[in-house]
C-alpha cells in the first residue's frame, strides 16, 4: 500500500493561506478521485479541496479553524499500488547532481528559517505570549493589541488559547472565563492606564428574554471589518447625477429576445452600464488608481468589480478583468457567468482579486440612490439607482415640452484624499453622457 499526501493547492497569485472550515471526510472513510475532502475559506471565497486519488483517508494534519499555508500537507490518503506510482516527476529529475541536491537543501533550510521567524510567538506590550493562530484570529476579527491583552487565558501561565479568543468573540467582546493568572504590577505610564483600554470596549447591549441572538457568519464578519476599515482609511465624499436612459430601455426591449436566442444569454442592463463605466475610466485614468502611503498607483488594467447579492444577504464582488477590452456580447457573457457562480458559491479566489473600480446596483432592490462605501484599496465606487418612468422636460429645436422618460440616479463615492470634487463629478458625468448617447439603432 502507498500513501498520498493531499496538499493545499495554489489558488491564485495573491492567495498564500486558507482557513479550514469543515472536514467532509473522516479518518477511515473511502475517497474517490475528485471527491471533496474538506472545505476551506480564503478571504470571501469558500471552496472545496478535492482528492487527487482513490483511497482511504488515514490521517488529518489540521483541525477546523486552523490556518494552512499553500503547499502544506492537509491529509494523508492510503492508496493501492507502490510509492513509485505516485511520482509524476520525470525520471531525469531523480538524477540530479550532488551540487543541485546541496543547493536545494540550502534553499529549504533558508525557507525553514523564514517560517520559524514569521511564526515564532509574538510578545505583547505586557509580556504575554500569543500563538500565531491566536494572533491571526485577532487580526481577522479586528481585535487590537490592547484589547487582546485584556482577554483572560486558560493556557499554561495564563496564555490565551484559540478557544479563549473564540469564546471572547462569540460572547460579543466578553469572556466567560474568569482570570486566574497572577496579576502583574503595571507601571503607571500613558500606554498602560486601565481607562484607555476600557474606552475601546463596546457598550453592552441590553438583551431581553424575547430577543433572538443571531451569530454573524464568517463572511459577515469579514465584510463588517472591511467596511469599517474603509471608512477609517478614505475620506468619503459623494457626487450625484441623473441620467436619461430612455434610448437604452427601448433598445434593450427591442433586441433582448433575439439576443437570447442567438447567444443563449439574457441581456440585462448591467453589461450596458459596465461598458459605460469602463469607457469613462479610460477617459479619466486617475479614477483607476490606488493609494499606498503617500504614493499613487495608477493601474494599467481596468478591472471592474461587480457587487453581487448572495442568498444569505451578504455581498461578494467578482471582478471583470480588462473590462474595457470586451464588447457588449463578451461583457454580457462574463457578467452572467460571474453572477451565476457567485450565487452557487462556485467562485475561484482569482475571480475576486485585482479589482480597480467597483459598481453596485442598489436599484435592483428598489433604491433610487445610495452612498456606497469604497472597496479598498480602490478610490471610487458607483451606485446605480432604480430606473424610473417619470415626467421630464424634453428640449427640442422647436421648444421644450413634458414627456415620459426613463431616468435613473448615479451616485459616485470617491476618496477625497486623492480625488477632488472636479474629477469625481466629471467622471460620473462621463458615465451619464455615454448612457444618454446610446445608439438606438445599434446592432449587437
Amino acid at each position: 500500500m502507498a500513501k498520498f499526501e493531499l496538499t493545499l493547492p495554489k489558488m491564485g497569485e495573491s492567495v498564500a493561506e486558507a482557513t479550514i472550515t469543515s472536514w467532509l471526510k473522516e479518518v477511515g472513510d473511502t475517497i474517490e478521485l475528485d471527491e471533496a475532502v474538506l472545505e476551506i475559506a480564503t478571504d470571501k471565497v469558500d471552496s472545496e479541496v478535492p482528492s487527487e486519488v482513490d483511497g482511504v483517508l488515514v490521517e488529518k494534519r489540521f483541525n477546523v479553524d486552523d490556518v494552512v499555508q499553500v503547499g502544506q500537507v492537509l491529509a494523508v490518503i492510503e492508496i493501492d499500488g507502490d510509492e513509485d506510482q505516485l511520482s509524476s516527476a520525470p525520471e531525469e529529475e531523480a538524477n540530479d547532481s550532488e551540487e543541485d541536491i546541496e543547493s536545494q537543501l540550502i534553499e529549504r533550510v533558508e525557507k525553514a528559517k523564514e517560517v520559524v521567524a514569521t511564526t515564532a510567538p509574538a510578545i505583547s506590550s505586557n509580556e504575554r505570549f500569543y500563538s500565531p493562530l491566536v494572533k491571526n484570529i485577532a487580526k481577522q476579527e479586528g481585535i487590537t493589541q490592547e484589547v487582546l491583552d485584556t482577554i483572560p487565558g486558560t493556557g499554561k501561565e495564563g496564555r490565551v488559547t484559540k478557544n479563549d479568543i473564540l469564546d471572547y468573540i462569540a460572547n460579543g467582546g466578553k469572556s466567560s472565563v474568569k482570570e486566574v493568572a497572577p496579576k502583574k504590577e503595571i507601571p503607571e505610564t500613558p500606554t498602560a492606564i486601565a481607562p484607555e483600554v476600557k474606552k475601546q470596549d463596546p457598550k453592552p447591549v441590553v438583551v431581553s428574554g424575547e430577543d433572538e441572538i443571531i451569530e454573524m457568519t464568517r463572511m459577515g464578519k469579514l465584510i463588517s471589518n472591511h467596511m469599517t476599515d474603509s471608512l477609517k482609511t478614505s475620506a468619503h465624499v459623494q457626487s450625484f447625477i441623473e441620467a436619461d436612459v430612455t434610448n437604452i430601455w427601448n433598445w434593450r426591449l427591442k433586441v433582448k429576445d433575439g439576443f437570447e436566442k442567438r447567444e443563449g444569454e439574457k441581456l440585462t442592463f448591467t453589461p450596458i452600464f459596465m461598458e459605460a463605466v469602463a469607457k469613462a475610466l479610460r477617459d479619466y485614468p486617475m479614477m483607476n488608481i490606488s493609494v499606498n502611503d503617500d504614493k499613487i498607483i495608477k493601474k494599467k488594467h481596468i478591472n471592474l468589480g461587480m457587487a453581487t447579492a448572495l442568498g444569505d444577504g451578504n455581498l461578494i464582488v467578482p471582478v471583470i478583468k480588462d473590462a474595457d477590452q470586451l464588447n457588449l456580447v463578451g461583457m454580457t457573457k462574463k457578467i452572467n457567468d460571474l453572477a451565476h457562480r457567485a450565487r452557487l458559491n462556485k467562485l475561484n479566489p482569482d475571480d475576486i482579486q485585482g479589482g480597480t473600480y467597483t459598481v453596485t446596483n442598489v436599484g435592483s432592490f428598489g433604491s433610487i440612490m445610495g452612498t456606497p462605501i469604497i472597496n479598498q484599496p480602490q478610490v471610487g465606487i458607483l451606485a446605480l439607482g432604480a430606473i424610473r418612468k417619470v415626467p421630464a422636460v424634453i428640449e427640442t429645436p422647436d421648444g421644450d415640452f413634458i414627456g415620459i422618460r426613463y431616468r435613473m440616479f448615479l451616485s459616485h463615492s470617491y476618496d477625497h484624499r486623492v480625488v477632488n470634487g472636479a474629477l469625481g463629478s466629471l467622471f460620473v458625468k462621463a458615465v451619464k453622457d455615454y448612457l444618454e448617447a446610446w445608439d438606438s439603432d445599434r446592432e449587437v
